[in-house]
């Protein structure tokens, strides 16, 4: 007898979705919304004032104990024993082979303590990493020998993105949020601080997902649609929308942020998705360290590509050099910010060059492509 699938879960916001006309999708067995009024005006929202995203799909888990710095340094790829307390990390979850299990952001909340936030759709196959990792570490002989745990506390909070060059006065401006910890104006990139909102805790993390400057904010879920409704209701005079999936995938793509599924898979060791410098190669052990330098040298490596006009190549469709296929795009679309198509493909190292001219099949049509540097947008300081 097959087995119905288990209906998608649903974010404590939804019923402030639905209320204000959202379209959902089913993302990484999640309802989540994929558009409120249009895919554009949701982007430019974004780059020209401010966004409000719900992405309490992703995954939290805490991880705690005397040797929990050393624990992380083990299942994963960078070294995270050397992060200051307050700061935040982008690191690998890797397989044996050296593939990516998920891309995750890592905040040393302490001396023995960190949080771990991990893509929706990777929650298990996270959660299985770490449950084996702490299965086969084992402690240096002159460092703590107790094992840390780890508690997936994904369904104790939401997660809320605000972002755009408005953020910061529009947070600063929301009711009832107070910072206890570092002051807003002197919280760096990949830094969090402490804060409440209406008594309860929320965690402030100057991080995202879009290219532009702003903050995700942690916070139980209980105070959840409270913060969501203040956030948008301090924002209405600054430009700032509620946005979707569609927005943010756009605005990712022009950022050259990689996406767990398309860029990112166990198929896919660090190096070819241009994220060699997040693994720790020194470090004298960690999983995955072995099937690094096991991949072939001619295994297809991650580039970014410009095309004119208006056509965008999409996932999936070939990209060309002359009469060879020699890759696939990743990812594709037209840029709203740039006004031309841009796409991010897995090519032949000899023709990944910047520069390179290259052609993609767009549904039986070939449109010129150039090889070009990521990003393909960076914001101003």
């Amino acid at each position: 007898m097959t087995e119905t699938p288990a209906p998608p879960r649903t974010s404590p916001l939804n019923d402030r979705h639905e209320a204000l006309g959202a379209s959902f999708t089913d993302f990484g067995g999640w309802n989540m919304p994929v558009r409120y009024t249009s895919d554009l005006a949701e982007h430019r929202a974004v780059r020209e004032a401010a966004g409000l995203f719900d992405i309490s799909h992703m995954a939290e888990f805490q991880v705690e104990g005397q040797a929990a710095a050393a624990f992380l340094d083990y299942v994963l790829a960078g070294r995270l024993s050397t992060m200051k307390i307050g700061k935040a990390k982008y690191s690998l979850v890797l397989a044996e082979s050296g593939g990516i299990v998920d891309d995750v952001i890592v905040y040393r909340t302490g001396e023995q303590s960190f949080l771990v936030i991990s893509n929706a759709g990777n929650r298990d196959a996270v959660a299985a990493a770490f449950d084996l990792a702490r299965r086969t570490w084992v402690p240096a002989p002159d460092g703590e020998s107790e094992t840390p745990s780890v508690v997936d506390v994904t369904d104790d909070y939401a997660l809320i993105a605000l972002q755009g060059p408005e953020a910061r006065g529009i947070l600063s401006s929301i009711p009832g949020v107070e910072i206890t910890g570092t002051a807003l104006d002197e919280l760096g990139y990949y830094a969090w601080t402490e804060g409440t909102f209406g008594g309860a805790p929320l965690f402030v993390a100057r991080t995202g997902y879009t290219g532009e400057d702003g903050y995700e904010l942690m916070i139980p879920t209980a105070q959840a649609a409270a913060l969501w409704d203040a956030a948008l209701a301090a924002g209405a005079d600054r430009g700032l929308v509620p946005c979707g999936l569609a927005a943010r995938d756009t605005l990712r793509l022009e950022a050259g942020m990689p996406l767990y599924g398309h860029e990112l898979s166990r198929d896919i060791v660090p190096a070819q998705a241009g994220l060699g410098r997040v693994v720790a190669v020194d470090k004298e052990a960690f999983v995955g360290k072995d099937g690094l330098s096991s991949g072939p040298a001619d295994a297809p490596v991650l580039v970014g590509l410009v095309s004119e006009g208006r056509r965008a190549g999409r996932a999936g469709y070939a990209v060309l050099h002359g009469d060879d296929t020699v890759g696939e795009i990743t990812s594709g679309a037209l840029s709203p910010t740039l006004g031309h198509p841009v796409a991010m493909a897995f090519v032949a190292p000899a023709a990944s060059a910047i520069g390179t001219e290259l052609s993609l099949d767009v549904r039986g049509t070939r449109i010129p492509a150039t090889v070009t540097a990521l990003p393909f947008y960076r914001r101003n300081a």
